[in-house]
C-alpha cells in the first residue's frame, strides 16, 4: 500500500470520527435544547423549578401510580404521581412499568361504570373519569411530555354558568376535598376537564388557590403530552344537600352529612379572600336576635334581589315599599347584572331579610347573618314544596335562618312568553295540543330534569306579586319565627357512651323473670350544661330479629313485662340529649340469660 493511499485512510477515519462526534454533540445539544424547551414550558405553568431530566427519568422507570380512597366510582377521590394527559387523544394515559401502584386494582370492573366521578353530582355519566393504559416503555415513541410540577386538583365544574351550581356542585366540594388533603394548599392548581369556557363566575373559582385555575382547552397549549407530578382526582360529596331529579323528582338528598356550621365556615373564608368584614352578630349566650337588635339600636335593613331579563317582579317598587312600611326599616335592592359580587356579599352579611325569586341568586343566603329570613317568591303554578335548594339550606342545623315562601295564585297576576326559546320557557315549539295542555294546567306535575317544557315555561313567568297576600304571608310567618340564639357548644354536642353498663338477673317463678339494668353517665357529661338527659334501652333476645326499645330519664330500671326465664337476651343502652343529640350504644357486660337458680 502507498503512502499516499494510507494517508487517505488516516484522513477519512478521522473525518469520519470527526463527524460521528459531531453528529452526537448535535444530537445532544438538540436534546438538551429540546428539554430546555419542555422545562420552560412546564416553568410557565407553575414558579417552581423543575428538574426535566429527573422527572422524565421517574416517569420512564416508575410509571403512573395511584391510590384511591372510598370503596365506590361515587364516592372515591384518587391521588395519582405522574397521571398524563394525551391532548391529542383527550384521554388521560397511566403508564405502567414495575414500580406502578395501581389501588384499588378494579381490573374491568374499572369501567362498570367509572374508576369515579369527577364532579360532586353523584353518578352522572356525563361526570365519569377513566384512563388508558400505556407500558412506561411507549414513551420513546411519544411527543415529549412536558411536566406540571405544581400539585393539582383535577376535576369538573357541572355548570358554571348558574351560581347555584357553582357554590353547591363545584366550590363548596372543591373547598372541602382541599381541606381533606394538606399537600392541597394554596398553592395548588385547580384543572377542571368539563370542556367549558370560564363562564360569569369565573373569579369565584380563583378565590380557591393562589394558582390560575386551568381550563381542558388550555392544556393543548403547552404540549401534546402533559404529566402531573402530584395530583388529585374527584371532588367529595359530603357538603352537598341537594339533588337535581335525574333519577327521582329533584329535592334534598336522602343523606345529608353536612351541616350549617361545615357551610358558615366555608362562606367566612371566602368572605376573607373577598377582603369583606362581616356584619358580626354580637349577641351574648341567651339573648335573642330580637333582644340584641332591641338593645344595641342596630340600623336593620331588608334586601330585595333584582333580575334584570327573566323572572321579574314586576311591581317591584310596590313591593319594596310595602315591606319599608310594614318593617320600617331601609330596603336595599341588589343585582348580580349590575353591582360587583363581592359588593352584593358584603350588603347581605348584615341584612335582616332577603326577597327574591326562586333562582340561583338565592344561593347568596349563606352569607345571610344568623336570625335573618329568607322570604322566596314562586310564579304561578310553581309548587313550593316541589323545588326547595334554598329551604333545604335555611334548615340546615347551625344555618339558623328563617325560611318563608309566596306562592303566586293569580294567573291573572303572570306574563308568560311563549314565543321565547324553550330554554326560556318557550312552547311555540310544541304541538298545538301541547302549547294548549300546558296554558291549561294550574300546577306543575312533579318531574325530572332538565327539559320539562311545562317547567320551564312556568318558571320563567313575570310576576305581579299580590302585596296583601304576600304580606299576610310573612306577617304570619314572622309570628311563628324562632328565637334563632347564637350557638352554643354545649347545644350541638353528642353525648358520650353510658360507662359501666351491668344487667343482672333473676327468676321469680317458672313463668316470671326479672332483668335489671345500670349503667354510669358518660364521662363528657359532667362538662356540659344540658338540661334534658335521658336513656335509650334496647332488649333483644336472642335469635329474634325485632328488639323491644324503652325512654328513660333514670340510670337503672328493672325490667318484668315480656322477660321470660330460661332466655337469653342481649341489650344495649345510650344517652340523648335534647331529643336529636344520640350517643353511642354500650353493651351489657356478656349476655344475659335468665336462669333458674339451682
Amino acid at each position: 500500500m502507498s503512502l499516499g493511499a494510507l494517508l487517505n485512510g488516516l484522513l477519512v477515519s478521522v473525518v469520519a470520527a470527526l463527524l460521528w462526534k459531531y453528529s452526537k454533540l448535535s444530537e445532544h445539544a438538540a436534546l438538551l435544547e429540546e428539554e430546555l424547551h419542555m422545562t420552560q414550558q412546564s416553568q410557565e405553568l407553575s414558579q417552581a423549578r423543575i428538574d426535566y431530566h429527573v422527572a422524565l427519568q421517574s416517569l420512564q422507570e416508575h410509571g403512573t401510580r395511584m391510590v384511591c380512597t372510598g370503596k365506590m366510582h361515587t364516592d372515591r377521590i384518587c391521588r395519582f404521581d405522574y397521571l398524563c394527559y394525551s391532548s391529542e387523544a383527550e384521554e388521560f394515559v397511566f403508564f405502567h412499568s414495575n414500580s406502578s401502584v395501581m389501588l384499588p386494582n378494579l381490573g374491568s370492573r374499572r369501567f362498570q361504570p367509572a374508576l369515579l366521578d369527577l364532579s360532586s353530582v353523584e353518578d352522572h355519566n356525563t361526570q365519569y373519569f377513566n384512563f388508558l393504559e400505556l407500558p412506561a416503555a411507549a414513551l420513546k415513541f411519544m411527543p415529549k411530555p412536558v411536566f406540571v410540577p405544581d400539585v393539582t386538583l383535577i376535576l369538573n365544574r357541572f355548570n358554571p354558568d348558574n351560581l347555584m351550581h357553582v357554590f353547591h356542585d363545584d366550590l363548596l366540594p372543591a373547598f372541602y376535598t382541599m381541606k381533606q388533603y394538606s399537600d392541597l394548599d394554596d398553592e395548588a392548581r385547580l384543572v377542571f376537564m368539563e370542556g367549558w369556557g370560564e363562564g360569569p363566575h369565573f373569579d369565584l373559582y380563583r378565590f380557591l388557590s393562589s394558582k390560575q385555575p386551568l381550563l381542558k382547552e388550555q392544556l393543548r397549549n403547552f404540549g401534546k403530552l402533559m404529566c402531573f407530578t402530584k395530583s388529585y382526582v374527584g371532588l367529595s360529596k359530603m357538603t352537598t344537600w341537594y339533588q337535581y331529579g335525574f333519577v327521582q323528582p329533584q329535592g334534598p338528598k336522602a343523606n345529608i352529612l353536612v351541616s350549617g356550621n361545615e357551610i358558615r365556615q366555608f362562606a367566612k373564608a371566602l368572605m376573607d379572600k373577598m377582603n369583606i368584614t362581616k356584619v358580626e352578630e354580637a349577641w351574648k349566650d341567651g339573648e335573642s336576635f330580637e333582644q340584641e337588635k332591641d338593645k344595641e339600636n342596630k340600623d336593620d335593613y331588608i334586601i330585595v334581589f333584582s333580575r334584570s331579563t327573566t323572572r321579574l317582579i314586576l311591581n317591584e317598587a310596590e313591593l319594596i315599599m310595602a315591606l319599608a312600611q310594614e318593617f320600617q326599616m331601609r330596603v336595599v335592592t341588589v343585582s348580580l347584572e349590575e353591582q360587583s359580587f363581592s359588593s352584593i356579599i358584603q350588603v347581605i352579611s348584615g341584612a335582616f331579610m332577603l326577597v327574591s325569586m326562586h333562582g340561583a341568586q338565592l344561593i347568596t343566603s349563606l352569607f345571610l347573618p344568623r336570625g335573618a329570613t329568607v322570604v322566596e317568591l314562586f310564579p304561578f303554578a310553581v309548587n313550593p314544596e316541589q323545588y326547595t335548594p334554598y329551604k333545604t339550606l335555611t334548615s340546615l342545623p347551625g344555618m339558623e335562618l328563617h325560611y318563608v315562601s309566596w306562592r303566586n295564585t293569580k294567573e291573572e297576576n303572570t306574563v308568560t312568553h311563549p314565543h321565547r326559546t324553550w330554554e326560556q320557557g318557550g312552547i311555540a315549539h310544541l304541538e298545538k295540543k301541547e302549547q294548549e295542555r300546558i296554558l291549561a294546567s294550574k300546577v306543575v306535575p312533579r318531574h325530572l330534569c332538565c327539559r320539562n317544557p311545562e317547567w320551564l315555561f312556568r318558571i320563567y313567568q313575570d310576576t305581579l306579586v299580590d302585596i296583601p297576600s304576600f304580606l299576610y304571608v310573612l306577617r304570619e310567618a314572622m309570628k311563628t319565627k324562632p328565637n334563632l340564639k347564637k350557638a352554643k357548644m354545649a347545644s350541638t354536642v353528642h353525648p358520650g357512651q353510658v360507662r359501666e353498663a351491668r344487667c343482672q338477673t333473676s327468676v321469680q317463678t317458672p313463668n316470671e323473670a326479672k332483668l335489671s339494668v345500670s349503667w354510669q353517665i358518660p364521662w363528657n357529661l359532667k362538662y356540659l350544661k344540658v338540661r334534658e338527659v335521658k336513656y335509650e334501652v334496647w332488649i333483644q333476645e336472642q335469635g329474634e330479629n325485632t328488639y323491644m326499645p324503652y325512654i328513660l330519664p333514670q340510670q337503672n330500671y328493672t325490667f318484668s313485662d315480656n322477660i321470660k326465664p330460661f332466655t337469653t337476651y342481649l341489650v344495649w343502652v345510650r344517652c340523648i340529649f335534647n331529643k336529636n343529640l344520640l350517643g353511642p350504644f354500650a353493651d351489657c357486660k356478656n349476655l344475659v340469660h335468665i336462669a333458674s337458680n339451682k
